[in-house]
């Protein structure tokens, strides 16, 4: 990891620049990707798996007893964890679906609003070199509560050509609708579009490498709905004097065994703590399976040391992590001055891991600086909010005029009038 010791302005800004690669290069692969899916269908998707995946399956879609059989693949002890995670997930999320209630905005005039289900969404989990069942309950429970009518998944397959067990179990355990044997931005396309074989959603959801991220917003400029832009991991800890460095070193290596394009930043006020913290990195990352894949990752992250806490929150609010862990003396103190992050863990026994499988809240969060303007899954991005209103003799009488008057001013004789019709026949009714 790189050190930065009270860095200057430049300095910061070139240490928190996320790793990046040629958009162009992927805008050209992807924009293919998406054209030819759209007009070619599940042609272009057997050419695409072949391509990227090295493989292609006779039929995309799983037979629903892959469902069943994928479960004598998963040990008990997992299944209870499993359980257990699902029991938390859906605690937290069950506790977003609150009723708006009705308000009467002047007398006579009642609105409210009615919170409903997304029929069609489309979840999306990579394979790569790691099964995310995790992201798939997070994504799938939430979508569940929210009453969604279809909930599809595609997933790339395995080296085998088939699809990871604990994928499938997960599945069917949170209630997915039908599961499709697809990979990459080519699967974005087929959710997207719609193919032969796989059917168009009204939403897609889920992360995925820079092809799969840049294909969601592609397609979102065509209308087509999106979770968030959800790219490479990363996480960001304070840390102070108080701080155990060989948990700090821990949630660094946790975050950057992601990807080689993930990142992780410590900073702390502490050079003492910095150097614990390095020496910990050195010997941890040596022993966990992905230390190629961590290694990589450390390189393109930073140790940095500032003058004090409050400087800290200002650099962490700059560059608005994924996730944030505060290990702090009194943590409650430095949260409160937070204003983006997409997921915020107090305290040294707090770590990212807990979030990504058990303490409840979504971990499909915003990355690469969209937590300045966005926000993680909830159970509401799952539903759309319809809008009400009824305004009763009593109530145009009262709103009427002012209506009227606010139109003209837009010079929308139209809008005016189709006030002026109603006030005048009750003015006639009246007479």
């Amino acid at each position: 990891m790189k050190r930065l010791i009270y860095p200057s302005p430049v300095e910061i800004s070139k240490a928190l620049e996320r790793p990046s690669a040629g958009i162009g290069d992927i805008d050209i692969i992807v924009k293919e990707v998406l054209a030819r899916v759209r007009a070619e269908g599940d042609v272009a998707l057997r050419e695409f798996s072949l391509k990227f995946d090295g493989f292609a399956p006779a039929s995309f879609k799983v037979e629903e007893s892959s469902f069943q059989e994928a479960e004598k693949h998963v040990p008990e002890k997992i299944r209870d964890a499993m359980r257990a995670a699902l029991a938390s997930i859906t605690a937290f999320h069950t506790a977003q679906l609150q009723e708006p209630e009705t308000v009467e905005t002047t007398k006579g005039v009642k609105c409210w609003s009615r919170d409903l289900a997304i029929e069609k969404v489309g979840l999306y989990i990579p394979g790569g070199t790691a099964p995310l069942f995790s992201t798939l309950l997070m994504l799938a429970i939430p979508a569940r509560l929210a009453g969604c009518r279809d909930i599809i998944l595609c997933t790339p397959p395995g080296k085998d050509g088939k699809i990871n067990p604990l994928i499938l179990y997960t599945a069917s355990l949170c209630g997915v609708t039908a599961i499709y044997t697809i990979g990459g931005a080519q699967a974005i396309a087929a959710m997207a579009y719609g193919t032969e074989s796989i059917p168009a959603v009204c939403k897609i959801f889920g992360p995925g490498n820079r092809y799969v991220t840049r294909a969601k917003e592609l397609v979102q400029l065509e209308g087509i709905a999106i979770d968030m832009p959800a790219g490479p991991s990363e996480l960001l800890v304070i840390a102070d004097e108080s701080a155990n460095p060989s948990f700090v070193a821990a949630d660094l290596i946790s975050q950057a065994e992601h990807g080689t394009d993930s990142q992780v930043i410590m900073l702390t006020d502490s050079r003492a703590m910095m150097e614990k913290v390095q020496r910990e990195v050195e010997e941890q990352v040596m022993k966990i399976g992905r230390s190629d894949i961590a290694g990589k990752s450390l390189a393109n992250s930073s140790l940095i040391l500032l003058p004090d806490l409050d400087e800290c929150i200002r650099v962490s609010n700059l560059y608005a992590p994924e996730h944030l862990i505060i290990a702090t003396y009194n943590p409650y103190i430095h949260a409160s001055a937070v204003v983006n992050a997409g997921s915020v863990f107090l305290g040294n026994y707090s770590s990212e891991s807990t979030g990504d499988y058990m303490t409840g809240p979504n971990h499909t969060l915003p990355t690469s600086g969209y937590a300045r303007s966005w926000s993680g899954l909830t159970t509401n991005s799952f539903r759309k909010r319809v809008f009400f209103q009824e305004v009763t003799a009593r109530g145009l009488r009262v709103i009427g005029p002012a209506t009227e008057l606010l139109a003209g001013a837009e010079m929308l004789e139209g809008h005016r009038n189709a006030v002026s019709v109603r006030l005048k026949y009750l003015n006639d009714e009246q007479n």
